[in-house]
């Protein structure tokens, strides 16, 4: 019995490949989302058929921002319940699951019995998301890849002020027209995220193990102001941009 699990996220889609009895991932992949996802998706189940040879699954599940989209037979879950199930499966003493993606922010907490117990969600403004950074990366002339390191070699502590990404661009623009490091400027849009995730997931009550996942969480700096910012350790699972797509994967054999 192999499972498909796919997540079509607004930035990027990944697919995952599990086997349920083993417990193992068969095949992961992920490319761009592309103006029509549903060839972002097509184009990774033909990568998998080639280095696989499986294009049958037992079931299949689709989450994220473009899941109503797939319309071949497949569960449409919440992003909720697979990032919590991916998660879990690295980390099963996780008691909180911070999720930041391309255009929205999660906080979920787990239960005992590894059940998701209460969430709260940032979808409204960009602030917050993987798309502040991406703007970001644009404004210091730098990839998205490079913010991590850029920022880890701040000396000076800039604050960004605004809670709306809109006008904390125009924070950002102004820092640069005034010569500002662009390692300080990297390191205080780190530490404005990190912030406001601290204002989100005082809603909650939560409590540690503490993880970080979605392609986000591949940013080193930002795991680490998260990390002050909570007063606790943050731990990073494996192929952190994979946990969507490989809990609707594990959610699809149940």
């Amino acid at each position: 019995m192999i499972t498909l699990g796919i997540d079509i996220g607004s930035r990027n889609t990944k697919i995952v490949i599990f086997d349920p009895q083993k417990r193992s991932l068969v095949f992961s992949g992920c490319v761009a989302t592309e103006v029509n996802p549903l060839r972002s998706v097509e184009n990774l189940l033909v990568r998998a058929e080639d280095q696989t040879g499986l294009k049958d699954f037992a079931a299949a599940a689709c989450t994220g921002y473009g899941r109503k989209l797939w319309k071949t037979k497949a569960r449409v879950l919440s992003e909720i319940s697979c990032h919590a199930a991916g998660v879990l499966y690295y980390q099963p003493e996780a008691k909180t699951i911070i999720d930041i993606g391309g255009q929205d922010s999660k906080i979920i907490t787990v239960s005992g019995e590894g059940k998701v117990s209460d969430f709260v969600m940032n979808d409204k403004c960009a602030a917050g998301t993987g798309r502040f950074l991406e703007m970001t990366a644009l404004r210091l002339d730098c990839s998205l890849d490079e913010l991590s390191s850029l920022a880890a070699a701040s000396s000076l502590v800039l604050d960004i002020s605004s809670t709306c990404v809109v006008f904390a661009e125009s924070e950002i623009v102004g820092m640069v027209a005034d010569n500002s490091a662009p390692a300080d400027i990297a390191r205080a849009v780190h530490n404005s995220i990190a912030e406001r995730i601290l204002t989100q997931i005082s809603a909650l009550e939560y409590q540690p193990p503490v993880v970080f996942t979605g392609g986000v969480a591949l940013n080193a700096d930002l795991v680490g102001c998260l990390s002050r910012q909570l007063d606790t350790p943050i731990s990073v699972p494996p192929s952190p941009e994979l946990t969507g797509a490989l809990g609707a994967a594990i959610l699809a054999a149940q």
